[in-house]
């Protein structure tokens, strides 16, 4: 999940020396600037308090929005696509099968309508990661057969 949508922009903010250090040593440990990382954390920080209930996990190069006691929002997405029925009945039965409450199904789904780009192209990454995968196997029957 990348964040930079346009040119950047100089903006100057104070911040303390203590928040100065904490930003700068965990930009050094994540190998990221820390300018990086500042707007990495502000997007999602604003995202967050937006969508309460929504975390964002993984490395930088592939982070991605979960429920914070649950999974990511494009499984939801894509589990919820593959079910039958009306948007409640749906959620109904994915509550069902997964024990996460309908309330929280409901906070991934608000999240992603509103970042559908992003829930999208994390589904066709699994999806294409699922065909190798399927492609793999008939070729290894294929060399062993």
């Amino acid at each position: 999940m990348r964040y930079s949508c346009g040119m950047a922009t100089s903006t100057s903010y104070r911040i303390t020396a203590d928040a100065r250090d904490a930003l700068n040593q965990r930009a050094k440990v994540e190998g990221v600037s820390a300018t990086a990382l500042l707007e990495r954390l502000i997007v999602e920080g604003v995202r967050a308090l937006d969508h309460p209930g929504i975390v964002f996990r993984g490395p930088d190069r592939n982070r991605r929005a979960a429920l914070a006691a649950g999974p990511d929002v494009w499984e939801v997405v894509s589990r919820l696509r593959e079910l039958d029925g009306p948007e409640e009945r749906r959620i109904r039965v994915l509550s069902d099968e997964s024990g996460v409450h309908p309330r929280l199904i409901r906070v991934a789904l608000n999240y992603a309508a509103e970042h559908s780009d992003e829930i999208r192209s994390a589904i066709e990454r699994n999806e294409q990661a699922v065909e190798r995968a399927r492609r793999a196997v008939e070729q290894r029957g294929a060399l062993l057969g």
